[in-house]
């Protein structure tokens, strides 16, 4: 007899799991950069316009098809037809590419929270050269946070092609992270759903904590409002410069893009999660919640992002004004406090036109400070992540309370994230009755997280993070688009719209409205059709593939060309799991065939 599947203990379980996958680092460190570059607050119109075009329709259509077939993503997409099994496959390799650089992320978490307990921060100042006359040459071309994080976290090689040696650091706290996720996901949903209220509640009271006191700090202001107000030349309207970025396509774009990935569509992870729902459960309540509370996260953060930033940068801005102040109180012999931010552009013209030879030679020393510069500089990912924020924090008072407070934050949403991508993985092999029987839930589990934590041992070496650059911005793009395109098709014109209205209403109550199936049937399909189309010209048109690289001696990233191999890894990562869609159904239709073939030739 068939065992009875696994359940969440209620319904807001399941909800806190759904949140705790899809609010990840994406809404930290991602969404407030779309925000600075495409036209601050107005990037909320397109934002929301995809949330409830393509987000909210395809985040309920997994759910209802993991709810409805109660099974993983193979067992699924094969119940609705049995040539879809590749969809499912590709979901689960996607997941697995997926597991194996995401958990990185927390291996840094890590380290950077070791690190956090230290007075001061180990990234407050620049180390001492082996000499003890002086700051390391590579710090002072830099600065000291980036420092630690090129230098000491990573250890990074000058190029792709100097792999380096494994970094023993680095892979203790990735078999860390590895070992913590295991444990979490160790007996299935009864350790799971314990785990998860943990990691997505907790994020938001140290997110809460950060607003408060963001809020407090000196020039919040100045970034809040850099966040919010497009860049703009002074003789143009604000309104007019909206109206230019949401004309710009670009702009729809990434609004869409950041609405899909953000969600974590077509993963198997949601369709895993709704697999181990009751029946009755409403899906399409949980839906609308999910991605509301998903796409609030991202703007809360923004928020508490951009305050954090307006300190840096005014931090830095009136720093560099000091040094100048500073240098021409002692260069001109001027008395203390004739100088200051106010009439320090009226001041320097004076005694450029008193002193014009002095000032000649003193001028290479005298930098241009530009808050809109400081706020000008963006970054996303992990130089948001690691970098920034860091610096931040190191002029904050109390350093020590809150870096331990955000690599805490970071660890809990890159955790979350990452019993998701786990539980799409491991959800089709417990439904496979050959695996299931022969090996217990806890073995599966630690032989997945084993494979998956050898392989990336590759991420800790010495050219590890240009590896981890090639699984983030390759592995996933193209193939997850391709698998949720078929997957809405499949749901639409293979299953049946009907039909599945009809299940719909055996679980809810109630068949879904006219909005639900325009999107389904056809909104959706075409904005997929339209990013895919997208990126494969994105790619063409950009000819060869680069990479950022870090250059020591410059103290500074450079722009180099991917070698040839890390080229036909790039394509074997899009191929692997865009071609399990097509092989998968080729294989069901020999299959079939020989069996039909067998059949006629005992008759």
């Amino acid at each position: 007899m068939e065992k009875s599947r696994p359940l969440w203990d209620n319904p807001l379980q399941f909800v806190f799991a759904c949140i705790s996958y899809a609010v990840g680092l994406g809404n930290v460190w991602r969404f407030p950069y779309l925000c600075q570059m495409y036209g601050g607050g107005g990037f909320l119109i397109p934002y929301f316009i995809m949330l409830i075009a393509e987000g909210m329709p395809l985040l309920y259509l997994e759910l209802a098809v993991g709810q409805r077939m109660r099974r993983g993503s193979i067992g699924a997409w094969k119940i609705i037809s049995p040539y879809l099994c590749g969809v499912g496959v590709a979901s689960v390799v996607v997941s697995f590419f997926l597991s194996m650089y995401y958990n990185v992320i927390n291996a840094w978490a890590f380290w950077y929270l070791f690190h956090s307990f230290q007075d001061p921060l180990p990234w407050a100042t620049c180390p001492l050269n082996s000499n003890r006359t002086g700051y390391e040459e590579e710090c002072e071309k830099t600065s000291s946070t980036q420092y630690f994080w090129y230098r000491q976290t990573l250890n990074i090689s000058p190029s792709l092609e100097a792999s380096g040696n494994v970094q023993w650091e680095q892979a203790l706290c990735l078999t860390l992270a590895w070992l913590v996720v295991y444990l979490c996901i160790l007996r299935g949903t009864e350790s799971t759903g314990k785990v998860v209220y943990v990691t997505a509640s907790l994020p938001y009271c140290v997110l809460i904590i950060y607003l408060i006191r963001g809020l407090t700090l000196h020039g919040a202001v100045n970034g809040l409002v850099y966040m919010f107000t497009p860049k703009h030349a002074p003789a143009l309207p604000i309104w007019f410069l909206q109206l230019e970025q949401l004309s710009n396509p670009k702009t729809w774009i990434s609004a869409a893009t950041q609405i899909f990935f953000s969600l974590g569509l077509g993963f198997g992870s949601l369709i895993a999660f709704a697999s181990y729902n009751e029946p009755t459960n409403n899906c399409e309540r949980h839906a609308i919640i999910v991605s509301l509370i998903n796409s609030t996260t991202s703007i809360f953060a923004s928020i508490v992002t951009f305050s954090i930033y307006g300190f840096k940068a005014t931090f830095n801005y009136e720093s560099c004004i000091n040094k100048v102040i500073l240098l021409l109180l002692n260069a001109f012999d001027l008395e203390e406090g004739s100088l200051t931010a106010d009439n320090l552009n009226e001041m320097k013209d004076y005694l450029m036109a008193t002193h014009p030879q002095e000032y000649a030679q003193l001028s290479p020393q005298l930098k241009n400070c530009s808050l809109e510069a400081e706020l000008d500089t963006a970054v996303q990912g992990t130089g948001l992540a690691f970098i920034v924020y860091s610096e931040a924090i190191k002029n904050m008072e109390v350093p020590q309370l809150y870096s331990v407070l955000y690599f805490v934050m970071l660890l809990m949403l890159g955790i979350g994230s990452m019993l998701g991508n786990t539980a799409a993985i491991l959800t089709p092999l417990t439904d496979s009755r050959v695996i299931a029987t022969r090996f217990p839930k806890e073995v599966i589990s630690g032989v997945v997280c084993f494979v998956n934590c050898v392989i990336s041992l590759i991420f800790t070496m010495e050219a590890g993070n240009y590896w981890f650059d090639i699984f983030n911005d390759y592995a996933a793009t193209l193939s997850l688009l391709l698998i949720v395109l078929v997957e809405t098709i499949a749901v639409c014109y293979i299953y049946g719209i009907r039909r599945f209205e009809k299940d719909l209403y055996t679980m809810i109550g109630r068949k879904p409205n006219c909005y639900w199936k325009i999107m389904w049937a056809f909104a959706s399909p075409l904005l997929i059709i339209s990013l895919f189309i997208f990126y494969l010209t994105d790619y063409i048109l950009t000819g060869t593939l680069q990479y950022q690289a870090w250059d020591a001696t410059q103290g500074r990233l450079v722009t180099k060309d991917y070698p040839s191999y890390a080229l036909a890894v790039i394509g074997l990562l899009v191929a692997a799991s865009t071609m399990c869609i097509p092989l998968g159904a080729l294989v069901t239709f020999i299959r079939k065939r020989l069996k039909r073939e067998r059949v006629s030739t005992v008759a």
